[in-house]
């Protein structure tokens, strides 16, 4: 139930199931198992409330599960909605095991709109979470509708609350990151302090039901054996890795084009490997640009074709049936640096892009493998 912040690069799994405000929600695959999981054991607590329900008590369930992840997912697409009025693109809603994230594609540009972005998701469940509080007072007790409204006050209500603890990736560690950020004029120590202060929720949720049970000397609930274990994990693996992440970031603004990119030299595309091997060691460089006979750049002899071409073979191979063709998006400024060069390389999908000066002239090429090096935790 974060909101998360990236690039959303990571393979997509799930059944897309709509595209409202024109951004995709997937349920995962997890969420099938959760959703038959509730129907099965509230079935239970449905019978023992209205008796001689019969096999009715399952329908009854199981639109409690429906409703719950309708709940999950409006609380989802406050954040969503936010995040769109903020000029700030969100590439995927998902539904899995504990709930939904909304993948947002660029971080907040400011304090205050990182705050509301995450306030508004557990803002939507607690008013959620009152607004069946109110209407199950218009309804008989003892029925089936009375129950199903009972069960989404409590369960928006406790969903609202548990977001609202101060530590990633919890919205309310949100809420932390951006106040940190605004104290100290910091995002990444916002980051930092949110995340620590993740792990110690993760330790008390996990460890909290069962010690408190242990004190009382009564036997552990399922909450507390199941639950609360599995939530404490699932808050100190988000945690854990938004550290990574801030670690990551932490690098973003020392990245420099200039200073990563490898030189190159000119070949023309007839031009034996061998020989433009040979010019580039020659020359101190590590790339070759393929150009025209009037020097304008054509392709990128891709280092991992070369590498795969034997020694002997290398005579008798030409770098032009070796490089990748420039397209213009391949070509970026020497002057990027930070998170400008990042959003340049981003979603293009190569490996090597030609760095130019301003005036066009080939400074030389730039290799995702050495931005990944440059930013990545040593």
């Amino acid at each position: 139930m974060d909101n998360r912040s990236g690039r959303g690069d990571e393979p997509i799994s799930g059944l897309l199931i709509g595209r409202p405000f024109g951004v995709p929600v997937y349920l995962a695959p997890t969420w099938f198992l959760v959703a038959a999981l509730i129907t099965v054991s509230y079935a239970t607590a449905v019978e023992a409330r209205i008796p001689g329900i019969g096999a009715w008590k399952y329908v009854v369930s199981l639109s409690f599960a429906l409703l719950l992840y309708l709940s999950v997912l409006m609380h989802e697409l406050s954040h969503t909605l936010v995040a769109l009025r903020a000029g700030l693109p969100v590439r995927r809603i998902s539904l899995y095991l504990l709930g939904g994230v909304s993948e947002i594609e660029k971080p907040s540009p400011t304090p205050a709109r990182e705050a509301g972005i995450a306030a508004a998701g557990p803002a939507t469940s607690l008013v959620l979470g009152l607004g069946c509080f109110l209407l199950s007072r218009l309804l008989d007790p003892g029925t089936a509708t009375r129950m199903l409204v009972d069960a989404l006050t409590w369960s928006n209500l406790a969903v609202g609350v548990f977001n609202l603890l101060p530590g990633l990736p919890l919205d309310g560690g949100r809420m932390v990151q951006a106040l940190v950020w605004r104290l100290t004029g910091h995002r990444t120590t916002g980051a930092v302090a949110a995340a620590w202060a993740g792990r110690s929720v993760a330790v008390v949720v996990g460890i909290g039901p069962v010690a408190l049970a242990a004190r009382a000397a009564e036997p552990p609930s399922l909450l507390g054996v199941v639950w609360g274990p599995l939530l404490g994990w699932f808050i100190w693996n988000g945690a854990t890795q938004s550290l990574a992440v801030a670690r990551i970031q932490s690098r973003v603004p020392a990245l420099v084009a200039r200073t990563l990119t490898r030189r190159a030299v000119p070949a023309t595309a007839d031009l034996p490997l061998a020989e433009a091997l040979r010019r580039a060691q020659e020359a101190g460089a590590a790339a070759v640009v393929v150009v025209a006979g009037d020097g304008r750049p054509l392709g990128i002899v891709a280092e991992s074709r070369v590498r795969r071409v034997p020694l002997a073979r290398r005579p008798w191979e030409a770098v032009g049936d070796l490089s990748r063709r420039l397209h213009p998006e391949m070509v970026v400024s020497a002057e990027l640096t930070g998170e400008a060069l990042l959003e340049a390389i981003a979603d293009v999908p190569a490996s090597e892009f030609l760095v130019v000066e301003a005036n066009g002239e080939i400074y030389g090429v730039l290799s995702t493998v050495d931005v990944e090096r440059a930013i990545a935790p040593s």
